[in-house]
């Protein structure tokens, strides 16, 4: 679509819990323009940022609206680093369990609430070739621009899964042949390689409270990262990745 120019608009501050849903940064925004299932309204850019995502793909099918740094800092807040563009959009749709087509590898997320830790989770899962990330429909933050941030794009290449029981999500995995690992600082066995063959659902619980009593009990282990330093715990979303990398570490060995 060719460039649009319009008057400056008196636009408010975004306000995620009210107005307008806006993704920000270039490669959160590409990662959204490339995927066909996002409704995508208009596109805030300056003239750089525009020409930047240009040459990364396609820019096609949305509004552009040429804007200003400052404009992006007084629309998304001066913490926002938008990076010269911000994409209006629709949350995507959140798959079911079911409509995931290969459910070999999932993050389960137990009440993990914090934005900025699931989007890690989200980039961390992205990055390890996670099938999808399953978070519970309450006590799970909504999408917004600082979650997707966050993701650096992976919101819009891992399924989302939403599910109202946690405890029939893993027992639905389960009859699948899904081993469940659920991870706590506590927990009596460290963490070990799997089998390149596992099927795993990784399961986190929120910082300080861990997973809930029926999480656990569904777990079929219990297991810890095993750290040697005085810290023995991590955040979240570094324990995800430290999580996935030691689970996944033998999937590349000969069958």
């Amino acid at each position: 679509m060719s460039r649009n120019k319009f008057p400056p608009r008196s636009n408010p501050r975004h306000d995620p819990d009210a107005g307008p849903f806006f993704l920000y940064g270039l490669h959160t925004v590409r990662a959204a323009l490339d995927n066909p299932s996002r409704r995508k309204t208009r596109l805030l850019a300056t003239s750089n940022a525009l020409n930047r995502l240009r040459e990364s793909g396609p820019v096609a099918g949305v509004l552009i609206e040429e804007t200003t740094p400052k404009a992006l800092d007084m629309l998304l807040g001066g913490e926002a680093v938008h990076q010269g563009a911000a994409l209006e959009v629709d949350p995507v749709t959140r798959a079911s369990l079911r409509e995931v087509e290969r459910r070999d590898l999932i993050v389960v997320l137990d009440q993990i609430t914090d934005p900025h830790n699931v989007g890690a989770i989200l980039r961390t899962a992205c990055a390890f070739g996670a099938d999808a990330v399953l978070t519970t429909a309450r006590y799970a933050p909504r999408e917004t621009g600082v979650m997707a941030k966050a993701a650096s794009g992976a919101l819009d290449l891992v399924p989302l899964i939403e599910v109202r029981n946690l405890g029939d999500a893993l027992e639905a995995l389960k009859a699948e042949g899904v081993v469940c690992l659920g991870f706590d600082s506590e927990a009596p066995r460290p963490l070990t390689p799997r089998p390149a063959a596992t099927r795993l659902a990784i399961v986190l619980g929120a910082e300080g409270k861990g997973l809930r009593q029926r999480t656990r009990a569904l777990c079929d282990e219990m297991v810890r990262l095993d750290m040697p330093g005085p810290i023995k715990s991590l955040n979240v979303s570094n324990a995800a990745a430290i999580a996935l990398f030691a689970a996944t570490a033998r999937r590349g060995d000969p069958a």
